[in-house]
């Protein structure tokens, strides 16, 4: 009766097959696998077949947009020159292109002229001219006119044309003056790039010592065009030029830009202070300066000439800068220079950019004022002979 206590005899086990162990032949179409690769290659052979992906197709890259192209200068001469052409060039198209040539047309061409600040000499100097050629030529259309008026202008303009030569003396000493707001220290900065891209060596001195504006804007054109400034805080200005002659003496600089106090021709003590700047350096280098720049803002026209006369009578002015001549419809008045206060233009100013600081050729300027072609002018002049 205790039967149920008796244990039951366990089942036999079930035989497992062996699993097939892989024959050692090989086909032809396989190498051979070793005992250690076969664990391997059996999880290999159980992984999934890796989805290939789909060709995609491939864009193009697009293309980096390329720099603009920097104007040549006479093209931004040309728009330089927009506002004065716009003051002049439109008056004359507006004139030419309603009626014939006659004495009241002149007339209207004088007021033109005069709103141009070309001021009153060069005006009846170019009407003279004109009149001659009207009734000699026996001008009719407007084209022909305007083509005289053109020709009369190279003429006054051109004995302005005188480019610096820097090569008789070294160092070359140029000493720059100009009121406050002319661009004065500016043009100073363009002008060392000027020089240097003619292979010239440059030092800077910063003359003008009451301005310390005006001391930290020629140090930072003198890191942009990596050339030393030799300057002083509140030191005398003859004495921070006459150290600057010395060092450049010592290190063999070919061009020395000697910056000077902003000033108006008014303040008598101030241009007295100027000429003895100009002293100094006759004394520290004996026949410098070699050049006296005076830089005039084109804005101010006809007071332009105050100026020259003015500075010229303290200093000897030798040659002019006219900047800023893209921001007035008064650039007329380098011809009221060129009759009543002849000085060499050497350099004329256009923009803010390093180079826009070029030497004056009076062609390229009244091709750009006319907006006509460079060299159109001779080829009317030789066309009409």
């Amino acid at each position: 009766m205790f039967g149920f206590l008796k244990k039951k005899p366990k089942p036999d086990p079930v035989p497992v097959k062996p699993a097939e162990v892989p024959s050692d032949e090989v086909r032809d179409d396989e190498s051979p696998v070793d005992a250690g690769e076969a664990d391997t290659l059996q999880v290999a052979d159980a992984a999934p077949a890796p989805v290939e992906a789909a060709d995609e197709p491939v864009l193009p890259v697009p293309a980096l947009p390329q720099p603009a192209a920097r104007p040549s200068w006479g093209e931004r001469l040309k728009a330089g020159l927009a506002r004065t052409r716009q003051q002049l060039g439109g008056g004359l198209a507006n004139l030419f292109g309603r009626r014939k040539i006659d004495e009241d047309l002149l007339e209207e061409l004088e007021t033109t002229l005069l709103m141009a600040d070309c001021g009153v000499e060069a005006t009846q100097h170019l009407l003279d001219e004109l009149r001659r050629r009207w009734k000699r030529d026996h001008l009719e259309t407007a084209d022909q006119l305007q083509a005289a008026l053109a020709e009369g202008l190279l003429s006054i303009l051109k004995p302005l044309e005188a480019p610096l030569d820097i090569s008789g003396h070294s160092p070359f000493i140029i000493m720059i003056a100009g009121v406050n707001g002319s661009g004065k220290t500016t043009s100073i900065g363009k002008l060392a790039k000027y020089f240097q891209a003619q292979g010239k060596s440059v030092l800077l001195a910063a003359g003008d010592t009451f301005r310390a504006a005006a001391r930290e804007q020629l140090a930072t054109w003198g890191e942009r065009n990596n050339v030393t400034v030799i300057s002083q805080t509140g030191g005398d200005a003859a004495a921070v030029i006459f150290d600057a002659i010395n060092a450049a003496r010592a290190r063999g600089i070919d061009v020395v830009l000697a910056d000077t106090a902003g000033r108006l021709p008014t303040q008598l003590n101030l241009m007295e202070e100027i000429a003895k700047v100009r002293r100094v350096i006759a004394k520290a280098h004996p026949g410098g300066p070699h050049e006296v720049l005076l830089v005039l803002d084109a804005n101010i026209g006809q007071n332009a000439l105050t100026q020259v006369k003015a500075f010229d009578a303290a200093i000897g002015v030798t040659g002019l800068v006219v900047t800023k001549l893209d921001g007035t419809a008064k650039g007329g008045v380098v011809a009221a220079i060129a009759r009543q206060a002849p000085k060499p233009l050497r350099f004329i100013g256009v923009g803010e950019g390093i180079d826009d600081l070029q030497p004056f050729a009076a062609r390229e300027f009244v091709d750009a004022l006319f907006s006509t072609t460079p060299g159109s002018l001779a080829d009317r002049k030789d066309g009409a002979a």
